[in-house]
Parts: structure tokens; sequence; C-alpha cells
């Protein structure tokens, strides 16, 4: 079964994003002449700083003592300093973790670095300063950066679907499974990161180490909080007893954003990317889906979603076609058609034989690899 790659081995040999790694550059090469050191405390480096070359080099978000950063800036580096008072780092040098965005759940959800960053967004969305939308787009610039250097070789397979799927019934189980199927077949499963089928394919990566018996186990304990309506405080806590029982589950992606944020991130998703801006955000998630999207029963955002990865497929902008399954014959060709119009796009061009309409949701992992070839 597929593992992540490891973290730091793919990123830009030139920029920094631990301490470690800080240590180790100047230790081997003497020099930090244009490095990019991204969000790494350094108010304990003021002697290797006042000593070492930094001519060109970008500090993005490092405490520093003043001394120090007046040397760098004497030597002609960038220093972006930290901004007090933010709920989130903006120059960030990985993803997130569902332990990090769900700190602090004991005490309530709203007191959760996920949910202070939300209320950071809705006071600031609205009020047209140049300066909080840089910042936030900076902050989704560094998470799409820390992505990639997170999915170098991984064969990832996007899960859509909708965040009204209860837990406790059994579409959401379906999904579980499917998503516990994709990650032993050695994908990667990447969702829009949220509650519902989102959180089911994610489960299902997280199960994918375990005995079948432990999914059926988390279904059970999940059932007792099937929404994050009304409370999300106990929605996450009933998964974080999940992990907690069974600990060291599978890795998965889970791609969420603020813009929705009524909805919570799940925390099955191992990696978090989430971001401010929708946009960016479902570009992202489809581009990232190199080894093909698996489309389960959802509403308008689904249907976008699934005509977003088609035109792609359409105009081959991103190279070959990746295949695409739909999951619901009655829903995609009766309650929302979509199919045939899919169908219409793909005739007699190469996306064609990278599509298919499947029943059951146990039919779409052999789709998927029929359609990989």
């Amino acid at each position: 079964m597929q593992t992540m790659p490891a973290h730091a081995a793919h990123h830009d040999d030139r920029e920094i994003e631990t301490l470690e790694e800080f240590d180790a550059t100047v230790s081997a090469r003497g020099t930090l002449a244009g490095f990019r050191v991204q969000a790494v405390d350094l108010t304990d480096r003021t002697r290797e700083l006042l000593t070492t070359d930094t001519v060109g080099a970008v500090f993005l978000g490092c405490p520093m003592r003043e001394d120090a950063a007046a040397k760098v800036r004497a030597d002609g580096a960038l220093v972006f300093p930290p901004i007090p008072d933010l709920p989130f780092d903006p120059y960030r040098g990985r993803v997130y973790s569902p332990d990090e965005l769900f700190a602090s759940l004991p005490d309530g959800y709203e007191s959760t670095p996920d949910a202070l960053a939300y209320a950071w967004f809705q006071r600031t969305k609205a009020d047209r300063d140049i300066f909080t939308s840089m910042l936030r787009a900076v902050h989704d610039d560094s998470v799409s950066d820390a992505l990639d250097e997170l999915l170098v070789g991984a064969r990832v397979v996007g899960v859509m679907g909708g965040h009204a799927m209860a837990r406790g019934t059994e579409a959401y189980a379906g999904a579980a499974r499917l998503g516990r199927e994709l990650a032993r077949a050695g994908f990667t499963v990447a969702t829009g990161g949220g509650p519902g089928a989102m959180e089911a394919a994610n489960l299902g990566a997280y199960a994918a180490p375990f005995d079948d018996g432990m999914l059926d186990d988390a279904l059970r304990l999940l059932a007792k909080s099937p929404s994050f309506t009304p409370s999300i405080s106990d929605w996450a806590r009933t998964a974080f007893e999940v992990r907690g029982r069974w600990p060291g589950g599978g890795a998965s992606i889970g791609i969420p954003t603020w813009f929705y944020g009524h909805e919570p991130p799940n925390p099955f998703a191992t990696h978090i990317a989430k971001y401010f801006a929708n946009a960016t955000r479902e570009d992202g998630l489809l581009a990232r889906s190199n080894a093909g999207v698996v489309f389960l029963p959802g509403a308008a955002g689904t249907v976008q979603e699934i005509f977003d990865n088609a035109t792609p497929n359409y105009y081959e902008s991103r190279g070959e076609p990746t295949p695409m399954v739909l999951v619901d014959r009655a829903h995609w060709t009766q309650r929302l058609p979509t199919w045939p119009l899919l169908q219409a796009l793909a005739r007699e061009r190469s996306m064609e034989s990278r599509i298919a309409l499947v029943d059951r949701i146990e039919e779409a992992p052999a789709a998927l690899k029929r359609l990989g070839g």
C-alpha cells in the first residue's frame, strides 16, 4: 500500500522550512545567499545570522532579534516579518494536520484555530483592504507549494461528493469502503476535505491498514453524531474518538476552504490543505487528481466539479485526459442528467475512452483501473 512521499525531500533546494534544515545549510554551505527561509523561528540563531552571508536571501515570517534583522537587511535580504495577532501563519511551510486545526477542541469548536481563521476571514473579506487580501493570497500560495511538495510521485485519485451524506447511512459506508479500496490499491485519496461523502472517503483511506472489521466498528461509533449540525464540536469529537481508538491510520488528503466556513474540515484526512479562495481550492483539487476522479451523487457543487474536470480533459490542456467515473446511474441520468452531456462532449475525442458511468460504488475502483489503462 502506498505511503505518502516524505515531506522535505522534494522541495526546492533553496527552501529552508525547519530549524534543522537551517542549521544543516549554514554548517554545510557556510552561506544563506539566495536561500528562502520559510516560517522558521530564528530568535536563537542571532550569531549565525550575524556571521553568515545573506545576500539575496528572503525571510518569510521568521521571528528574529532586531540586530539580526538589521544586519540581514543591510546585506540586501528581504525580510517579510511575522504578522502579529493573525490566527494563521501566511508563510507556513507545510499543509495542516487535523490536530493543528482542531487544537483546543475540548473547549468547543469555536475556540479552535480553524474556527478562529474563519472568523478572521468573515471580518476581513468584505473590507477591501489590500493588506488582508494579500495575506490570504500569500497563505494560499504557501499551502499550494506545500501540497505540491507532499504529492511528488503520488498517484492521486479525487473523490467528489456532497457534504449532506450523513454518518450511519449505507451511502456513507459505501463511500468509506471506496476510499479504503483505493488506498489499498496504492492510490492517494484526495477529497474536498469536508463532511459527508468527503469525510467518508478520507475515513476509508484512514482505515486501509487495519483489518476489515475496524471500519465497521468505526462506522458504528460515528453514527452517534450523524451530522456536523447542530454541533460541530460533537461531530469532530466523535471523529477524534475513532482516531484515538485506532491511531496511525492510512494517509490521505483533504482540500477544504474557509469560503464555506460553516463546513468544518474532517479529521480523517491526515494532511489538510485549507484555502481561503474557493476557486484556487477547486482547481487545485482537480488538477492534482492525476490518476482520475470518482464522482459520487451530489448537487450543484458536484455538477460543477464534473465540468471543471471535463474541460481540461476535453482540450487536453493538462496533457492526457484523466479517468472520470460517475457513480449512480439514476442520479446522473435522471435526477441531474449530467452523463448524457459528458458523453456528448467526449464523443470522438481521446477523453471518450476515459469516462464511465457505474451503478454501484463497489464498481468504481475497477472502472478507474480499466480507464487508466
